[in-house]
């Protein structure tokens, strides 16, 4: 018995030395910045390209996919997931304004039975990732057969609906319809807890091009080219004005085609002309600061005659805002681009880090194409491009304001460590930073939900910072042993 309480006895002093010797004190040290940068990927559901992977699922298989999705984006390191809620007229959340999407339940009008928007968002931001709802603005239906609701714009308003090709397509030049995109934009942004707004590059509908460069059908308006950039123009400024008014916090960003026109820069050539085709003046919205960020649909490789190398360094010179380019790894293997390696898409993050001196990002295309590990480029992102994590950059042309230092506290438990720390007011998220030895990594971005973190080893140091809405860093509150 004497022997069993000695015994107990020696344990205890142990545990107590061993627990004084690992124990956290506040420390001036001072880890390295987190990295910042925009790693985005779009998600569209128009035709179940990644979501759902078909229509009819029931609301729990269609939740496991969304969830399965998010959780490829944490083990990438992925930290923005663009959310396609609006693909022609309709609506991938609850809406008083448009009908169900059909791409949900393979009828138009038909609920799946929960609002996937808010299910995404929930699950993302538990996940530290931001959500950006995308929308088309303009586009009714993507093919002339889809059978319509009688709530369906397309039978409520058919006097501003104009066939295109296979389209059926509302008018821009109506008021009606930039005032329609508007509303169900604002709606979302007021309703839901998004933290971006993003468009793509469907303004006007891309036509058929002949030989000689003209377009071989005309779009149905009577319009000049030049009139028809007024309209959309409008449509831009005044999306991001009403956005900014509601929740400026909330990135508004838009990705258009990756040539602003043909020739430019200069031996840049182009099937397309955006700007009088789709009547898309790309480069007068990022000079004026009528986005958070653009993203150019760079989808070419570095060495073709639309090098990604000399557009992405040309877009960046064109305004003050981020330029995050759309790289095309679904391409990687595809019959689009034949042979394409996946170590391209490799060198173009590279090089978007690289060139011009505004905040890094880029933006895949798509979801689906990692998910399915195409070309091993899943696991190779993993290994050697996504080391870290990484916070989205801040946004000082909106907020300058700096948010509190959290105070951390943390002691050593079986296996590892515990990181505690108070709630900030204002903050959207935590950064955990950690050194081991003499080197620092980010550890996890977490939500402002959760106010502590496990973690593994003993690390010599442990430093957590607040994150706003707008991306602003506070200073790090660090302890160490």
């Amino acid at each position: 018995m004497i022997k069993r309480i000695w015994i107990l006895l020696i344990a205890l002093l142990f545990s107590a030395l061993t627990a004084n010797a690992q124990r956290y004190s506040p420390s001036r040290e001072r880890p390295p910045v987190v990295t910042r940068e925009f790693r985005g990927v779009w998600a569209a559901c128009v035709y179940n390209i990644d979501w759902p992977s078909r229509q009819g699922l029931s609301a729990s298989a269609q939740q496991a996919e969304l969830r399965a999705m998010l959780d490829q984006m944490v083990r990438l390191k992925l930290n923005v997931l663009i959310f396609q809620v609006r693909p022609n007229a309709d609506a991938l959340y609850r809406s008083s304004i448009e009908p169900w999407s059909s791409w949900l339940s393979g009828a138009m009008g038909r609920s799946p039975g929960y609002d996937p928007l808010a299910y995404c968002i929930t699950q993302a931001h538990a996940r530290g990732i931001e959500v950006h709802a995308w929308f088309n603005p303009f586009r009714a239906l993507p093919n002339a057969t889809m059978r319509a609701t009688s709530n369906h714009v397309t039978r409520t308003h058919p006097s501003v609906i104009r066939n295109f090709k296979n389209y059926k397509w509302m008018d821009p030049a109506s008021s009606f319809t930039r005032q329609r995109a508007l509303s169900v934009i604002l709606d979302v942004t007021r309703r839901y807890d998004v933290d971006g707004i993003h468009i793509d590059d469907y303004f006007y509908p891309y036509p058929d091009v002949a030989p000689n460069g003209k377009p071989k059908q005309i779009f149905p308006d009577g319009k000049t080219s030049s009139q028809r950039r007024g309209y959309v123009d409008a449509f831009v400024r005044d999306m991001y004005t009403s956005v900014k008014k509601i929740k400026p916090w909330v990135r508004v960003g838009i990705s258009p085609f990756g040539i602003w026109k043909p020739g430019v820069p200069s031996g840049t050539t182009a099937t397309i002309n955006a700007y009088e085709h789709l009547a898309a003046d790309s480069r007068k919205w990022l000079a004026n600061g009528w986005c958070d960020y653009l993203s150019p649909q760079l989808y070419w490789r570095i060495n073709s005659p639309q090098s990604y190398t000399r557009l992405l360094s040309w877009w960046r010179t064109q305004g003050k805002r981020p330029v995050w380019p759309g790289i095309a790894t679904a391409r990687i293997n595809s019959s689009a681009d034949p042979g394409r390696p996946a170590s391209e898409i490799i060198n173009q993050i590279s090089l978007s880090r690289s060139i011009g001196k505004n905040y890094v990002g880029h933006v895949h295309w798509s979801m689906k194409s990692l998910r399915e590990n195409r070309g091993n480029i899943s696991s190779m992102l993993a290994k050697t491009t996504y080391p870290t994590a990484a916070l989205v950059p801040p946004m000082p042309w909106i907020s300058h304001h700096k948010i509190p230092t959290p105070i951390i506290h943390a002691a050593p438990t079986r296996g590892g460590v515990k990181a505690q720390w108070n709630k900030i007011a204002g903050a959207a998220k935590y950064v955990i930073q950690a050194r081991y030895g003499k080197n620092w990594f980010t550890m996890k971005v977490i939500p402002s939900s959760s106010t502590s973190i496990a973690l593994q080893g003993s690390p010599e140091a442990i430093a957590v910072s607040a994150v706003d809405r707008y991306g602003t860093t506070s200073t790090p509150s660090v302890v160490a042993r």
